[in-house]
């Protein structure tokens, strides 16, 4: 954690609220420091009031989506509970699935629990296909199918979505004698991560050694393992990250990255990282939409408008979220109303308008939050158009119970380590023995 409207073009705020986003959206990936809980309270005045469990900042309240339906609807009151970190939210969940108790009218899910949710507590929740006005079409088919039990229960209906382009700095590429028309700097690179890396050799053949062609080589791999049907689990639910060829093809090229000089000896969103975004010290990032929340919120001012977007070798998502109904709510009925509302193809517009937060219901996309939104750290380009096209080719991933393990052990105990001095080899052994430890847990 991935729409589109019709009203005169104008540039939407996406990165004013979005700088929050870049700590909101990413709830689940990047540590911010904060670990409280944010509850809204107030007199139901006997009203219905239909309670929310979210992490992170899913800017549900802040886009005045909550006060738009209340006045649509004068007898419901809307509270929602937010745990900043999802890290800290999602044991909590299991464990209240688990007791059947402690649970909220509506409990979000992030994309990487998505699969264990569906999995092992499908039973616990109301299926959402069968809500009146739901309609799976109504989604990417991808992120749908995400959120489906074999039997076809709906555990939860998707909100954002996290499709990836890669946002490049204009500036240093052109200091390095590379194209900047973003279709160009795409050609570079279509259709092969290979492509890419040979890129990177020109940029840094051009830029010489004051920046780094690539942010960090946790970055590389999330995005090329992003783009793959399977990845750490297959179809069957087994555990194939050691055997996947296409896990170890994407750990190979990172680390040829890494021992090349292409890719920076860092962390993403730890403090050091964000520092080299306010040095400008390197000119490209995997780049789902909220991550130009990340760069606007970590720039100098110069920096506005010097970026672009382009798309990426192959198209995969990153981030993104669902809204489930537990069955032991106080208000099921009545949830299941909101969840649909919140979801539907005019709210996700209106949320990416103020949090920047992409759209997973596609006729979002042709109205005019989207499809005229501009950014400032971007200038002219057409981002929601261009967020809007890696969307459609996203392919229908498959997600384990413990991707989240496999994917930290593969980027902090493995490629990470090519840049401090490893081998590739012994980078492969050191995250394999590290995640085999941690999955026996």
């Amino acid at each position: 954690m991935r729409a589109a409207r019709i009203r005169p073009a104008r540039k939407v705020v996406v990165m004013a609220a979005i700088a929050s986003l870049g700590a909101g959206l990413l709830a689940g990936c990047a540590d911010d420091g904060k670990d409280e809980d944010n509850s809204s309270s107030g007199d139901g005045g006997g009203k219905t009031t239909i309670t929310l469990g979210l992490f992170g900042t899913m800017g549900f309240k802040e886009a005045g989506l909550y006060e738009e339906y209340e006045k649509l609807n004068p007898d419901i009151n809307i509270e929602e509970t937010v745990t900043e970190r999802n890290e800290n939210y999602y044991p909590a969940l299991v464990n209240h699935l688990t007791t059947g108790s402690g649970l909220q009218d509506v409990q979000a899910i992030e994309v990487g629990n998505i699969a264990e949710v569906v999995e092992t507590q499908a039973d616990k929740f109301v299926d959402m296909s069968k809500v009146e006005g739901v309609k799976a079409d109504s989604w990417v088919d991808w992120k749908w199918k995400q959120g489906v039990t074999k039997d076809g229960q709906a555990v939860g209906l998707g909100t954002d979505i996290g499709p990836m382009a890669i946002c490049y700095r204009k500036d240093l590429f052109e200091k390095a004698g590379l194209p900047t028309d973003r279709d160009e700097v795409g050609a570079l690179w279509a259709g092969d991560w290979k492509k890419f890396i040979e890129a990177g050799e020109k940029y840094k053949k051009g830029a010489g050694k004051n920046t780094y062609f690539m942010d960090s080589p946790g970055g590389l791999i999330n995005a090329i393992l992003g783009g793959e049907e399977e990845k750490f689990y297959n179809a069957a639910g087994e555990v194939v990250y050691k055997t996947n060829p296409a896990v170890k093809e994407a750990f190979d090229l990172t680390a040829e990255a890494a021992e090349k000089d292409l890719v920076q000896a860092q962390t993403q969103f730890q403090p050091a990282w964000e520092q080299t975004i306010a040095n400008n010290l390197f000119a490209t990032v995997a780049c789902p939409p909220w991550m130009l929340g990340t760069i606007k919120g970590k720039s100098q001012p110069e920096a506005s408008g010097q970026w672009d977007v382009a798309a990426a070798p192959t198209s995969g998502n990153w981030g993104g979220s669902f809204l489930g109904v537990p069955k032991s709510g106080k208000n099921v009925e009545e949830a299941q109303k909101l969840v649909a509302w919140l979801t539907a193809p005019k709210q996700q517009a209106k949320l990416f308008a103020v949090q920047g937060s992409f759209p997973s219901a596609t006729a979002a996309y042709e109205l005019p939050e989207v499809k005229d939104a501009k950014n400032e750290m971007t200038g002219e380009a057409p981002i929601g158009e261009l967020f809007a096209k890696a969307a459609e080719s996203i392919p229908a991933q498959v997600i384990g119970p413990k991707d989240q393990i496999i994917q930290q052990g593969l980027t902090d105990n493995g490629v990470i380590l090519v840049t401090q001095g490893k081998s590739p080899k012994e980078a492969w052994e050191n995250a394999t023995k590290t995640i085999d430890n941690n999955l026996e847990k």
